[in-house]
């Protein structure tokens, strides 16, 4: 349904509308593909989770590229319909928020969010409880045999992960024969592909957002560029480019 709320309708709402509803579909997909992804590293299946990840990473080119269309709206164009936009941000994006659960940007506080919708509030909270992708790389790790930290391979999913250093050691042993590991350099290749196609379209979308309304505060309420700002300094898989300091060491 894209239904202009402005009346007389205004030429450019629906470029808005159909901006944001393009990206809940692709959205879907990278869910779609993530879980599929997960599902088969937590059974050791390598093949189909690399064929997920490359897919994730063309997705996530269409999220990046569609934002220069939405750039063609002029700042004073936006401000003639933002007003009847209401209170409604990326912030309250129900499945913007599943993907960066399943990356591991995990916040039980997200979960407020959603309370009037029991139904959203349950898969976010599913999300929430189950091992991110990068949970399940380290247990795959760990099951092939790599000395991962028990602490890592067993604990509350609910929470984010935290920098390790003791995992570096086990992450360095990859990079530095990376003939020996090829599936598991390649498993952690494709998430450093994934997690930086990830702050690039960050990064377009602050850029847009930026070009559009300046400093205005966002329409959920937000600190708006400010706040972008802030999110593109969040890290889903940390050691996976810390450990390119070590090698050679």
């Amino acid at each position: 349904a894209q239904e202009p709320l402005s009346e007389p309708e205004h030429h450019d709402e629906l470029l808005f509308i159909v901006q944001h509803q393009t990206s809940e579909l692709w959205l879907k997909l990278v869910i779609h593909e993530l879980e599929w992804a997960m599902d088969h590293l937590a059974r050791d299946e390598i093949g189909p989770c690399l064929k997920a990840l490359a897919r994730v990473k063309h997705i996530q080119r269409q999220l990046f590229e569609q934002w220069g269309v939405l750039a063609t709206l002029t700042p004073s164009e936006y401000a003639e319909f933002r007003d009847v936009l209401g209170p409604a941000s990326g912030f309250q994006s129900l499945q913007y928020r599943i993907v960066e659960f399943l990356l591991g940007n995990k916040n039980a506080e997200m979960l407020g969010f959603f309370e009037h919708a029991p139904e959203q509030a349950d898969r976010l909270r599913a999300a929430l409880e189950r091992p991110s992708i990068y949970d399940e790389l380290l247990r795959h790790l760990a099951r092939a045999g790599h000395p991962v930290p028990a602490e890592l391979v067993e604990r509350d999913w609910r929470r984010p992960h935290v920098r390790t250093p003791a995992l570096l050691g086990v992450l360095k042993t990859i990079y530095e024969a990376p003939a020996e590991h090829w599936q598991e350099y390649e498993l952690c290749e494709e998430l450093v592909d994934v997690e930086e196609s990830f702050q690039l379209w960050r990064f377009r979308h602050m850029k847009t957002v930026q070009r559009i309304i300046g400093g205005k505060r966002g329409t959920g309420g937000s600190s708006g560029v400010a706040f972008l700002q802030r999110a593109l300094e969040l890290e889903f898989f940390p050691e996976l480019l810390d450990v390119r300091t070590e090698i050679g060491r």
